[in-house]
C-alpha cells in the first residue's frame, strides 16, 4: 500500500527574507539609536527626536495592521472594531503611567488630577493594581484577550459572518467609546490620560527612554512578524485559510470553525492591545477617540493598501498611509480624508492585492521577460 507523501513544510523565511529581517533588526536596534543619540544634532545623518516619535508610532500601527491581516487576510473576517482592543491596551498602560506621576501632578495628590478635579476620594476598584508594572503587563494582554474571547464566542457561535459581523464589531467599539467618555467610569472622560512623567521611575521625556521605547516597539513588531509567519504556515494557519475560502467545506472535512476563528480572533486582539500599550508612552496621551469607528476603519485600510494575506503588505501599508497622513495633515489638512477615501477606492478597484501584490506581479513579469 502506497503512503501519501505530504509536501515539505516551507522554511519560516527564505534566505533573502532572513537577510531583510536581520537588516531591519540592525537598523531598529543599532543604527537608529546611533543616529539619534550619538550623531550630533547638526549633522545631516542625525535622526531627530520627531522622527523617532513618528516612526515609533507608525510601528505600533504596523503591529495592528499585522493583527488585522491575520483575522481578515487569512481568516476572511473583516473587523471594524479592532480599535477597541488597541485602546484597551493603551488604557491599561495609561493607568500605570498616571500612577507613576505620584504627587507631581497639579493638585499634589496621590490620586490622578482628573479624580481630584471630580472630587473623588479614593481610587475605584479597577485601579487597584495600576501601580504595579507586572500587573500592568498582565492586564495589557488579559483585558483585550478576555473582551475578544467573550465577544467572539457569542458572535462565532451564532455564526454571524460577513457584513453583519463587521457591523456588530463597529457597534462594539462605538459603545465602548461612549462608555469611556463618561467621567464616572474612572478613565478620564473626554480628556483621557496625559501628562505622563515616568515609567519604572525613569523620566519618559529623556532621549534615552524614548529610544528604548522605539527599540522595544521595533523588536516587538519583528517578533510578531515571525510569529505570524510561523502561525500561517502551520496546520492551524492552513485551516484558517480553508475557513476563509470555503467554511462549509472545512466543516464537512471535520474541522470546527468556532475554535479556530475564536483563537485567531483573541490572538489578533492581544496583538492590538500590546501595540496600544507601546503607543501610549510614545505619543503621550490616550483618550476615547482611539476607539472611534473611523480609527478601526483606517486599520482595515492599512491592510488593504499594503496587501491582504501577505503579512509584510499590511506593515508596508501602515507606513505608507500614516507617512502620507503625517505629511498631508500638515501641508493640506483639509484634503487628508479625501485622500484616504480615494486611496481605499483605488486599491479596491485597481489593486485588489495591494501594493505588495503589485510589486510581486511586476517582479514576476520581469522574470518572465528575462526567461
Amino acid at each position: 500500500m502506497n503512503s501519501v507523501q505530504l509536501p515539505a513544510k516551507p522554511p519560516l523565511l527564505s534566505r533573502q527574507g532572513w537577510a531583510v529581517f536581520l537588516a531591519a533588526a540592525i537598523v531598529v536596534c543599532g543604527v537608529a539609536p546611533l543616529l539619534n543619540l550619538v550623531v550630533p544634532a547638526g549633522s545631516v545623518f542625525h535622526l531627530s527626536d520627531y522622527a523617532v516619535a513618528l516612526v515609533g508610532k507608525i510601528m505600533c500601527y504596523a503591529i495592528v495592521a499585522l493583527a488585522m491581516d491575520l483575522i481578515w487576510g487569512y481568516t476572511g473576517i473583516l473587523s471594524l472594531g479592532h480599535g477597541v482592543f488597541f485602546a484597551l491596551g493603551g488604557y491599561a498602560m495609561g493607568m500605570y503611567l498616571m500612577r507613576q506621576i505620584g504627587r507631581d501632578g497639579n493638585y499634589k495628590s496621590d490620586l490622578p488630577d482628573f479624580m481630584v478635579f471630580l472630587d473623588w476620594k479614593t481610587l475605584p476598584w479597577h485601579w487597584s493594581f495600576s501601580d504595579s508594572f507586572i500587573a500592568t503587563l498582565f492586564l495589557i494582554v488579559a483585558v483585550p484577550g478576555l473582551v475578544a474571547f467573550v465577544f467572539g464566542y457569542f458572535a462565532f457561535r451564532s455564526r454571524i459572518k460577513g457584513v453583519y459581523f463587521s457591523i456588530i464589531t463597529q457597534a462594539m467599539t462605538f459603545a465602548a467609546m461612549l462608555l469611556f467618555f463618561r467621567n464616572e467610569t474612572g478613565f478620564g472622560g473626554n480628556n483621557g490620560f496625559t501628562d505622563f512623567k515616568r515609567i519604572l521611575g525613569i523620566a519618559i521625556a529623556t532621549p534615552q527612554m524614548r529610544m528604548t521605547l522605539f527599540v522595544l516597539t521595533g523588536a516587538t513588531l519583528l517578533g510578531f512578524y515571525l510569529f505570524a509567519r510561523w502561525l500561517v504556515s502551520s496546520k492551524f494557519g492552513r485551516v484558517l485559510q480553508a475557513i476563509r475560502d470555503a467554511e462549509s467545506r472545512a466543516m464537512f472535512s471535520g474541522y470546527s470553525p468556532l475554535g479556530y476563528k475564536l483563537t485567531i480572533w483573541v490572538i489578533s486582539a492581544v496583538m492590538c492591545g500590546v501595540a496600544g500599550a507601546l503607543y501610549v508612552p510614545q505619543v503621550g496621551i490616550i483618550n476615547p477617540g482611539e476607539m472611534s469607528p473611523a480609527n478601526s476603519i483606517e486599520m482595515a485600510v492599512w491592510a488593504a493598501v499594503g496587501g491582504r494575506a501577505t503579512l509584510i503588505g499590511p506593515i508596508v501599508g501602515a507606513f505608507l498611509v500614516n507617512g502620507a497622513k503625517s505629511w498631508l495633515t500638515v501641508t493640506y489638512p483639509e484634503f487628508w480624508l479625501y485622500f484616504l477615501g480615494a486611496m481605499f477606492i483605488a486599491v479596491t478597484l485597481f489593486l485588489p492585492q495591494g501594493v505588495v501584490g503589485l510589486a510581486r506581479k511586476l517582479r514576476s513579469g520581469k522574470k518572465g521577460e528575462s526567461a
